[in-house]
């Protein structure tokens, strides 16, 4: 018989133009060693919880990894005050260190925060079809029906996009 932890997902690298996302489960204060681990591996060090905090944070911060939290409800959209925060934290962080990497997690890494990444891809440019397609890829059964609409009726602000200057654009503001 298989252990339950065994089935987890692994963390799913989402990366479009100079933006790097993370999309993790949850960790637990025995996982906290690994869970610092794969952050380190993937040069993270913004960790964006969605979901209740269930963890110290303590061996986070010792590490230069700041916690964010933007909790909202399992299954739902993101409300506006949480799409804020997120779109102002990329746009900070990008621009700090193009093609640095934020991490995202909640319970299970297959709703809240594929949406988020889902909500950064779309201010971005991309269309929300070729979004949730890209973060599907690598996360399989993620964002749920619910969510699914909100994106499609989502109209992004172009908030992570370049101002054009003849240059390609990309994310940075």
């Amino acid at each position: 018989m298989t252990n339950m932890k065994s089935r987890r997902p692994e963390p799913a690298e989402i990366e479009y133009k100079n933006m790097r996302f993370l999309i993790m489960d949850r960790p637990t204060d025995s996982t906290m060693d690994k869970f610092i681990e794969e952050l380190h591996k993937k040069g993270a060090k913004d960790v964006v919880r969605v979901c209740e905090p269930t963890y110290k944070t303590e061996k986070l911060d010792a590490q230069g990894i700041r916690v964010i939290d933007c909790q909202f409800d399992d299954g739902n959209p993101p409300p506006g005050e949480v799409i804020e925060e997120w779109i102002n934290l990329l746009k900070t962080r990008f621009k700090e260190e193009p093609g640095c990497c934020v991490a995202v997690h909640f319970v299970a890494g297959l709703g809240r925060a594929p949406v988020l990444v889902a909500l950064a891809l779309i201010e971005c440019g991309m269309l929300y079809e070729d979004a949730v397609e890209l973060i599907r890829q690598k996360r399989r059964g993620a964002i749920n029906a619910k969510q699914l609409a909100f994106l499609e009726h989502y109209r992004p602000k172009s908030r992570l996009k370049q101002k054009g200057n003849g240059h390609k654009q990309c994310c940075v503001m």
